[in-house]
């Protein structure tokens, strides 16, 4: 199994582009899917420029309703006739950061017959779980600030009742994989565990503890330095910043996950 990250807010060398959002391939022998489709078409370059057929793409998930996210799947469809897009419905809620719009920057008709529509677990395969339900355990680690979400017609703090997260089962470990974690990596993790009560190889994706107060950064990273997490790989909003503290704080061994990063597993 290869994990590709398509696009990152970081890129290094290879001529491909870095922008502010966040993609990843998954290529698990029949199992080809797409984590997020980041905020335009710039995947879809790098994805030529690393030699992925986009095509042959089964699976798409999409972790929550943000543009950054979201915004390039209306390319991806155009390249890619057949993959099923699983999302909650609640992903389609207009949102807003303060007065900015920040949701799906398109209609939903534009892709609605091919949408799934997510509510609690689906089991991709045997061993690929997509998680649609998120506990909150530690609410120190979430990230509502400023995120506000309308609901018939009234406009309200976002908790993000739309956000997914994926688990792939490796033999006697799991890997997890993450967008933005605004309910929290550490919830994240947690709910990870109460369904496959095993070490983590990976933990994959945006920790949203970019700009955040340094005080919950360091207990995020505290919270998760109580589970068994082998390797760390923080990308999109986790922020460069945050790199250092957790590389000081836990005992994994921690890296960025730049655009055009292959992990071999």
């Amino acid at each position: 199994m290869n994990i590709i990250t398509l696009i990152d807010n970081l890129t290094y060398g290879k001529n491909l582009i870095g922008e502010h959002g966040f993609s990843v391939f998954i290529d698990n022998e029949n199992e080809k899917i797409l984590f997020d489709a980041g905020q335009s078409g710039n995947f879809i370059y790098n994805a030529i420029k690393l030699g992925i057929d986009l095509s042959e793409i089964n699976f798409v998930i999409i972790s929550h309703g943000h543009y950054d996210h979201i915004g390039g799947l209306k390319e991806f469809i155009k390249c890619n006739k057949k993959a099923k897009i699983y999302i909650k419905k609640e992903a389609f809620y207009n949102k807003y950061k303060v007065k900015e719009f920040i949701g799906v920057p398109f209609n939903e008709s534009l892709i609605e017959k091919r949408l799934i529509y997510t509510d609690n677990f689906v089991n991709i395969s045997d061993r690929i779980t997509l998680v649609s339900k998120i506990k909150i355990y530690n609410e120190i680690d979430t990230h509502y600030e400023d995120m506000i979400v309308e609901k018939d017609g009234k406009f309200m703090q976002d908790e993000f009742d739309d956000e997914q997260f994926l688990i792939i089962k490796k033999n006697s470990s799991i890997i997890i994989i993450s967008g933005c974690s605004h309910r929290g990596i550490s919830n994240i993790v947690k709910n990870a565990l109460d369904i496959y009560n095993l070490p983590i190889d990976y933990l994959i994706g945006g920790f949203h503890l970019m700009n955040e107060d340094k005080i919950k950064v360091e207990n995020t990273i505290t919270l998760l330095n109580t589970f068994p997490i082998k390797n760390i790989g923080i990308s999109h909003c986790s922020g460069i910043e945050s790199l250092s503290l957790i590389k000081n704080i836990t005992k994994a061994n921690v890296f960025y996950n730049y655009t055009g990063n292959v992990i071999e597993i």
